[in-house]
């Protein structure tokens, strides 16, 4: 049979090479019009050859790098991908969504790129090892130490995506994963992948990611899962039931291959009882759910499914959402007048109305009729339009579809609670959820629900009047703060900062010597070598300094006019410091004794080298800590030393110190971190 010339080759990138449809391939549709727009897939893919081009060239191109070079990568992947995104707006048309629903996916994958980048460079280290946590003392001498540590996985990341968010849905998965140093392998849904291989045809055209480091497969993957192992990671977005025949394979069992699942979700929100009609509160609630029913067409995983409100309010919520759904323009996406495109296509939609059925066993439609409803600018039985459903399920506690039954589309459920117990009772029949949003000024309200509900949830999304000018809305991940949630939802996590990068890291428990730890960390740890016959740390630049570095300063005495001095300049005329009988009846202090702060002040006056040089600034101190007090008579030295560079830009970088202050005992009296910038 010829192939038609009209439709596109959606290819997949595999070992180095772009292969087009072959043997498997199937049709797209568009889902404006339901014409076949592109072919994918072809199951003569060598995927064992793109798994050795993942573990064998991709990932030893990708650790040579440290964290701060990925995190560069990252932000210039990002930025050229918003030079070029008008094609991937282009495409996503005929997905059915709108130019609003566009942003949200394109842009918002890009934000997040732009987010990984940043958290890469400010909270993880310029290195090849990032340390989780602080050093524990094992000995009782301080010369066997531990620390946790995480480094790379030694494999490849299988990405498996859905088809509601082509673009988005691939770069929160693959900013963290290549942050980590783990090369990836995409495998978008196949009804969208030709807007995920445009956007991944423009990211290898910019030359910016090394060979190996991304491939893509727009079609079945084939048994790509039965060559994993221990050092590779699956991630998976989509249904439950996708979900547990993947989780269930035998060989990732065996072989403990990480597995996470974002699946179904009936999330859920619920109007706080003080939120009633004609306060700002209800009509947030109100926009909230609108946006939620009507975005992407209702194609969110975080979309809301249950509404649950205060029983004396069901008959206005409803009147309130219904009033702001019949405004809601549906039609071409391509339309400016469009508020609502179509489903993705014509199989979804058959899907949701088999779903909206089940529904109704339980519950009344209230609005939206799937056999009457209008259409702007296309065909509506060609197309995959469906307008939005609402319903009311008067019993919800003898329900049981609306708590189980995801129809993904633009389908939510209004139901009433009599108390707050009964509203978290309704919440958690969802049995896990990705968000449940809660709209209330009362913060009983608020702290009841997060202790009653918040084991069933990935994610709590609390909005009032207060917050409603900043808050970023009920279905919106964002990469600062974890995406996943516990049972119907899949029990995994994704995004959440610098925890989403380490899913696809080992954390190992190391444990020795501390000039061992210090080597394997790249941070100094008390009691590795101290580095003292260089000239002073503040006269030598950023690159000039090592870890370890160390200058040792004073003695200086503490006299009690130093007390009194300082006391009267700033005016801290604290009891211990000034009435010895006070403070001696005081059980930490043996009388008067020297303020903290008067200590740091000295103990820079020891350690400043004053002419410029560069150190440009001093930009603050962490774990500062008395540990002893200071008498008048005593004296007390400082030991400065380098205990871990950051590079900030091209010009500075941060300069960590360790500063520790001891006695004429040398006994310890105060220890902190001491946070400069200094010029290259």
């Amino acid at each position: 049979m010829p192939k038609d010339q009209n439709l596109r080759d959606v290819m997949s990138f595999a070992a180095g090479q772009w292969i087009g449809p072959g043997e498997g391939a199937r049709s797209i549709a568009s889902a404006i019009t339901g014409e076949a727009i592109a072919t994918a897939g072809n199951d003569a893919l060598d995927v064992q050859a793109m798994l050795g081009f993942a573990r064998d060239t991709g990932g030893p191109n990708l650790r040579k790098l440290t964290f701060h070079d990925r995190a560069r990568m990252l932000k210039a992947l990002a930025l050229y991908l918003k030079e070029h995104r008008q094609p991937l707006y282009d495409l996503s048309f005929d997905t059915g969504a709108t130019q609003s629903d566009h942003m949200i996916d394109v842009d918002g994958g890009i934000g997040t790129m732009l987010v990984f980048a940043s958290k890469g460079r400010r909270e993880m280290p310029d290195g090849h090892v990032y340390l989780d946590g602080p050093v524990e003392q094992l000995g009782r001498d301080g010369q066997f130490m531990g620390r946790h540590i995480a480094t790379p996985l030694l494999g490849v990341a299988v990405h498996i995506n859905a088809f509601n968010f082509p673009v988005w849905g691939m770069l929160e998965k693959l900013a963290p994963t290549i942050l980590a140093g783990v090369p990836a392998i995409v495998k978008p849904a196949t009804t969208t992948c030709y807007v995920t291989e445009a956007c991944v045809r423009i990211m290898l055209e910019s030359g910016l990611l090394p060979a190996g480091a991304l491939q893509l497969v727009t079609g079945g993957i084939g048994d790509m899962l039965d060559h994993l192992d221990c050092q590779d990671a699956v991630s998976f977005t989509g249904s439950a039931a996708t979900a547990l025949k993947l989780r269930a394979n035998p060989l990732l069992l065996e072989r403990s291959t990480r597995f996470t699942a974002e699946q179904d979700s009936l999330n859920a929100s619920i109007l706080g009882p003080d939120a009633g009609p004609g306060t700002p509160e209800f009509d947030l609630f109100i926009k909230e759910v609108h946006r939620e029913m009507t975005a992407k067409a209702g194609q969110k995983c975080t979309a809301i499914r249950r509404i649950i409100v205060p029983q004396p309010h069901v008959d206005a919520a409803i009147s309130a959402i219904s009033e702001r759904l019949s405004a809601t323009r549906l039609g071409d996406p391509r339309l400016d007048t469009t508020r609502m495109g179509a489903l993705v296509s014509r199989g979804q939609k058959r899907d949701v109305l088999d779903k909206v059925d089940r529904i109704a066993d339980e519950a009344e439609r209230v609005f939206g009729d799937p056999d009457d409803f209008a259409v702007d600018g296309a065909d509506r039985d060609k197309g995959a339009f469906l307008p939005p459903i609402l319903f009311h399920c008067a019993n919800p506690d003898s329900a049981q579809r609306v708590h189980d039954t995801e129809a993904f589309g633009p389908v939510s459920t209004v139901m009433g609670y009599r108390d707050i117990d009964h509203a978290i009772q309704l919440l958690n029949r969802g049995k896990g959820s990705l968000v449940a949003s809660v709209i209330t000024n009362d913060r009983e309200v608020a702290r009841d629900i997060t202790v009653g509900s918040a084991a069933f949830h990935g994610r709590l999304y609390f909005n009032n009047r207060s917050s409603m000018k900043e808050a970023t809305g009920h279905g919106a991940p964002l990469p600062h703060m974890v995406h996943g949630g516990p049972g119907r939802a899949g029990g995994g996590e994704e995004l959440g900062g610098i925890r989403g990068v380490m899913h696809y890291m080992q954390r190992t428990a190391v444990q020795g010597s501390p000039d061992i730890l210090t080597a394997i960390g790249g941070q100094w740890i008390k009691g590795a070598e101290e580095i003292t016959d260089k000239p002073h740390p503040f006269t030598r630049a950023f690159n000039d300094l090592q870890i370890g570095d160390t200058l040792y300063a004073g003695l200086r005495t503490i006299t009690l006019e130093d007390i009194e001095t300082f006391a009267h300049f700033t005016g801290d005329t604290f009891y211990a410091h000034m009435d010895d009988a006070a403070a001696a009846a005081n059980p930490f202090f043996p009388g008067r004794v020297a303020h903290g702060y008067l200590l740091l002040s000295f103990a820079a006056g020891m350690f400043v080298q004053p002419d410029p040089g560069p150190v440009l600034a001093n930009t603050g101190l962490d774990t500062l800590r008395f540990m002893a007090p200071v008498e008048p008579g005593d004296s007390v030295s400082v030991r400065l030393t380098v205990k871990a560079k950051t590079p900030r830009n091209d010009d500075y970088g941060e300069i960590r110190w360790h500063v520790t202050l001891t006695n004429q005992k040398e006994a310890a009296v105060a220890e902190y971190e001491l946070l400069t910038m200094n010029a290259f």
